[in-house]
């Protein structure tokens, strides 16, 4: 006997789109089922400038298959040389919903990123000011500190003092992927949130590295010990309106993932509510689904609810494509390495 949920259709509050080729094979896997999505602006050269941010935008609308409706909600990449002005008269205007701050080098294409936080400082102030969010990629980068503590070393030495310093700044902490993370958010008031993707919900680093070196499921953040995937299954499911759905969905072709110095991210767009419904189903908490993937995200940013539905219906197990063919190579469909049973219709 089947069992169908149905809930506000979804929004995605970090995803990568990258772009030509890729942009146009993967954007259609989200718009399939997402409202709208916070875009990433990490490209090559990034997306600094309301102008950049602007061409973009229309890339991806371009890139938009013909009767579906999807909201692009940009972003421009945070650099020393980031000019106030530019910021606050592109939030001024509707054109970006946030500015995401990369410590250089921490991640796929954050060479650009902040190295010396006093040069962004009057960034920041007038994003408090405006009330624009900063979304953090909360990890250091110092070779000293090793890769699976960068996230709970960057807590205390980068985030709590800037937010300190920075009265009144709204931020996201994207993709956390520990206890630290979790309970970082839960000592603190409503202008701080954060994004919890779905495979962290799903992998430690076991599925990384026993058995050999799983390349699809090298992600950065990387994923931590089971402990700390056990503390974010149980945010995301608690129905606290600080933790919401950022897929971090980022897309590679499988030669740049497969090689001696393989890319980071998981490509999750293809299937993520089908799994979502999965583990929501596993914590006995199905009817929290819908303020983690729907309510909550837009509630942080200040938008409405999105007023089309979605319905998942469990059935017999649901089948999705390992690949998306790209005209520059497959890039492979995140594997949750378990059934779903739970499908997703309009």
């Amino acid at each position: 006997m089947s069992q169908s949920l149905t809930i506000p259709r979804p929004d995605d509050w970090h995803l990568h789109l990258r772009d030509g080729a890729v942009l146009r094979a993967v954007l259609p896997e989200t718009a399939r089922h997402f409202g709208r999505a916070i875009i990433m602006p990490n490209l090559v050269p990034p997306v600094v400038t309301g102008k950049d941010a602007a061409a973009y935008r229309d890339r991806i609308m371009a890139a938009l298959p013909e009767g579906i409706t999807f909201e692009p909600l940009m972003t421009l990449y945070l650099t020393e040389e980031t000019d106030p002005n530019d910021v606050a008269a592109a939030h001024q205007n509707g054109l970006i919903r946030a500015v995401k701050l990369y410590p250089a080098g921490a991640t796929t294409n954050s060479a650009s990123g902040v190295r010396d936080f006093e040069k962004v400082r009057g960034v920041l102030d007038t994003m408090a000011e405006i009330g624009l969010t900063l979304c953090v990629h909360g990890e250091v980068t110092d070779a000293e500190i090793d890769i699976f503590d960068r996230e709970a070393v960057f807590i205390d030495r980068v985030l709590d003092p800037l937010r300190r310093a920075t009265p009144g700044l709204r931020v996201v902490m994207e993709h956390i992927t520990t206890s630290n993370g979790v309970d970082y958010v839960k000592a603190h008031d409503a202008g701080l949130g954060a994004t919890i993707t779905t495979h962290h919900l799903v992998i430690n680093r076991n599925h990384l590295l026993v058995g050999g070196i799983r390349p699809h499921y090298y992600c950065l953040p990387v994923a931590k010990r089971e402990e700390h995937r056990l503390a974010l299954r149980a945010a995301a499911t608690s129905g606290d309106a600080r933790f919401f759905l950022g897929t971090d969905s980022a897309p590679h072709t499988d030669p740049n993932k497969e090689s001696d110095c393989g890319c980071a991210g998981c490509f999750t767009a293809t299937n993520t509510l089908s799994i979502l419904a999965e583990v929501f189903e596993q914590e006995g908490a199905l009817p929290r689904l819908a303020g983690f993937a729907s309510k909550h995200g837009p509630a942080f940013y200040g938008l409405p609810v999105n007023t089309e539905t979605i319905t998942l219906t469990k059935g017999d197990p649901v089948s999705y494509p390992q690949k998306i063919d790209t005209e520059d190579g497959p890039v492979t469909v995140f594997d949750p390495q378990m059934l779903l049973h739970w499908d997703v219709s309009q």
